[in-house]
């Protein structure tokens, strides 16, 4: 066991509540050697010894990038400081996806803002290729002043979404009511800083000013605790069994009380014969 999951097994040794196990590794992971700059030519880059990485999107391109590894279940950490100002029309998005028509797919995205309104984070997950299980949210702070951590908790039993370790939402598996889960399918980690401005803000009301271009979003902290790598996580996982703990709870119910703005599960304009089965207590 190398130095990260020692230092994570202890944690969760001396932690005295189940969201403990969360706890992000003080390990952080290098961009040079974790990811591949895929697309954007020179908007996207890597510095700072490849602790920090930057995206930005002009008229003519955005920028992205992908890890070289794929994952199967774990914790992904990232944080992320986002398109300062007028960000309207852009979208930042950090996501797992698999590959193929049939993928599987876990979303965060950040949907851009005029000046002095709060971003929307939206979050989706695909399964076999099938997505529309939309959720957003407003954050509680300003997400362009500093870094925030963003992370996944991606296990066989749920698919847990955190923002600075607040659990916003829980997408448990529900194959016994014939719902698919991704559990099969490896998923790399990808991040796009692009333009969308036909629907991101205001549904599409409110376009991009290329004046204020560039655009930029900075990266930096990236860590994984992967089931496969790491026996850390194996005990993690052990120790959690269900999805969160009564402080956990708390926390999620408070997130999607004052913050949350859309639930596909109660949006009975859009399901009139009846929320999908995974909605159901």
């Amino acid at each position: 066991m190398d130095l990260c999951s020692n230092r994570f097994s202890m944690l969760l040794l001396v932690s005295s509540i189940v969201l403990s196990s969360f706890i992000v590794s003080t390990c952080a992971g290098n961009f040079y050697q974790d990811f591949d700059l895929t697309w954007g030519g020179n908007r996207a880059k890597i510095f700072k010894g490849g602790q920090l990485l930057s995206l930005s999107l002009d008229k003519v391109s955005g920028s992205g990038f992908k890890s070289k590894k794929e994952y199967l279940f774990g914790r992904i950490d990232m944080q992320l400081k986002l398109v300062a100002g007028n960000s309207a029309g852009t979208v930042t998005a950090y996501y797992l996806s698999s590959e193929g028509p049939t993928h599987d797919e876990i979303d965060f995205e950040f949907l851009g803002n005029l000046s002095g309104d709060p971003y929307i984070l939206h979050t989706n997950i695909f399964t076999q290729g099938r997505g529309n299980r939309e959720q957003q949210f407003y954050l509680w702070f300003d997400p362009t002043r500093n870094f925030h951590t963003y992370s996944v908790i991606w296990k066989p039993q749920h698919i847990i979404f955190l923002v600075d370790n607040f659990p916003i939402r829980v997408f448990k598996n529900a194959e016994s009511v014939g719902v698919p889960f991704p559990k099969n399918q490896p998923m790399r980690i990808y991040s796009s800083l692009w333009n969308a401005d036909d629907w991101a803000t205001r549904g599409g009301l409110v376009k991009t000013d290329w004046t204020k271009a560039p655009f930029t979003a900075y990266y930096r902290n990236f860590n994984v605790l992967d089931s496969r790598s790491s026996n850390a996580f194996s005990e993690a996982a052990n120790y959690q069994i269900n999805a969160l703990d009564a402080p956990g709870r708390r926390r999620l119910r408070w997130v999607q009380r004052y913050f949350m703005i859309y639930n596909y599960c109660t949006d009975l304009k859009r399901f009139p014969q009846g929320v999908p089965p995974e909605c159901k207590p």
